[in-house]
């Protein structure tokens, strides 16, 4: 028997059994005997304004709820998820950990912000997921090390007492976050490294990642015995620019050079363990992967949309989900988990899983969530990507857990039924024949 959940607008997370078919070859879906990268898992961002929503907007029933939902491993076992490395642009304001002007032994730094707002929530989240891995990005550097001083635009600089205070400041970071229970297993040193925003943000070139990565923070994790994994990224490009040059990223060989200046550096790669993509950066995964196969891959934010949470940019969620799987990834990671239904501090409606109605404490799953509950539910982590053929290939995916169940995950994005088949050459027993309901997202469990 195989296990068949769909889901449409209408009827969610609808669950039946029914019986395989001894199917030799389908021309919508077939597996081709390969296997590729192991998953490492799903997950999300800590972000302050979702603390704030779970906790002064929803009730207490329901924001335990959404934990369990979230990171129970028998639900959506989130299992690799984010925290930005002071504010990002989901914080209730602008921080850093240290922001006292020329600290460059950082006497002053403290993460007691975050005693009040993303420590609690990880470890809520530990309740039902022990295991949690935890990524860090910080989305600025403070101030004082920046020029110009703000939070938002600017650059590091490129001074080595500065150099050498940002690589110790992460070290705090990583020792604050490991005394209060929460281990960062992978820092990615700055969020969108392109992007001048109107939030928390620092421009790199090339070079000066470069150089940090390679003669600051590699060196200092490596001197200070910390076993957290240096990865670059986050990297949202390549995308049009207000800038030019290899600095910024802008054309797509221009981007290819960012990357390749760095990867093809020795003493620079040897600290690098991995490379994180989102937004437009999901065009260039494919090369990264093809060139650097030693490297894991892995999809740093999901894209946010508008706020109004439709049920289409769910399905475009979906092909981002299949893309960046079927080109290397190892995780997919969405962005805010739980927002109230107000626009965040700087007047972005973005889309979440959860939405939480700031005048009633109304909670909503969105249609989103369905998407990642039909992957994260069943595709555990260690599960194999499988290679596939068919009409079908861009709108399913399969993967092999390590006990051996295949998992299919397949969605029909045409307003009407459409007939689906599925073959596994290799073990005929497990082929599919079924009619996939209109604009509906499908898993199925073959044991």
């Amino acid at each position: 028997m195989t296990t068949w959940i769909s889901t449409t607008q209408e009827n969610k997370f609808v669950e039946q059994k029914i019986d395989s078919s001894t199917q030799n070859a389908s021309a919508d879906f077939q597996l081709t005997g390969e296997k590729f990268q192991a998953i490492r898992g799903f997950g999300g961002c800590f972000n302050e304004l979702g603390y704030q929503a779970l906790t002064q907007y929803a009730s207490e029933d329901d924001a335990e709820q959404v934990f369990k939902e979230l990171f129970d491993p028998s639900e959506m076992n989130f299992t690799f998820n984010r925290a930005p490395v002071g504010a990002n642009d989901f914080s209730l304001n602008w921080y850093s950990y240290d922001e006292t002007d020329g600290d460059t032994e950082l006497k002053d730094f403290s993460v007691e912000r975050d005693e009040q707002t993303l420590i609690p929530y990880i470890r809520r989240a530990q309740k039902y997921q022990p295991d949690l891995e935890l990524f860090a990005s910080p989305w600025s550097p403070p101030t004082w090390m920046k020029f110009p001083k703000v939070y938002n635009f600017g650059r590091l600089v490129m001074e080595p007492e500065n150099l050498q205070a940002y690589a110790n400041y992460f070290v705090k970071y990583v020792r604050a976050y490991a005394e209060r229970g929460i281990k960062v297993t992978h820092l990615f040193p700055q969020n969108e490294v392109f992007a001048d925003q109107k939030f928390p943000s620092c421009l790199y070139t090339s070079e000066d990642m470069k150089v940090f990565v390679r003669d600051y923070l590699g060196p200092t994790f490596e001197r200070e015995g910390l076993d957290t994994k240096i990865c670059l990224g986050t990297l949202n490009g390549p995308e049009d620019m207000a800038f030019t040059g290899v600095g910024y990223g802008m054309r797509m060989d221009n981007y290819n050079r960012w990357v390749d200046n760095i990867l093809f550096d020795d003493e620079a790669r040897k600290y690098i363990s991995g490379v994180g993509y989102q937004w437009a950066g999901r065009a260039a995964i494919q090369r990264t992967n093809e060139s650097w196969p030693e490297l894991e891959i892995f999809q740093t934010e999901s894209e946010c949309g508008n706020g109004e949470n439709a049920w289409d940019y769910a399905e475009y969620i979906f092909h981002l989900m299949n893309h960046y799987f079927r080109n290397g990834s190892t995780t997919y990671t969405y962005w805010n988990m739980v927002l109230t239904e107000v626009v965040s501090t700087w007047g972005w409606m973005q889309n979440s899983l959860y939405t939480v109605n700031s005048q009633t404490g109304e909670l909503t799953r969105n249609p989103e969530y369905y998407v990642m509950k039909h992957f994260a539910k069943f595709v555990k982590s260690g599960a194999r990507v499988l290679g596939s053929t068919g009409h079908f290939n861009s709108m399913a995916i399969a993967f092999e857990n390590e006990d051996g169940t295949v998992v299919v995950v397949a969605q029909n994005a045409l307003d009407r039924d459409m007939p689906f088949t599925f073959a596994n050459p290799a073990r005929p027993e497990q082929g599919l024949s079924v009619t996939l309901p209109a604009r509906s997202f499908n898993t199925f469990v073959l044991d």
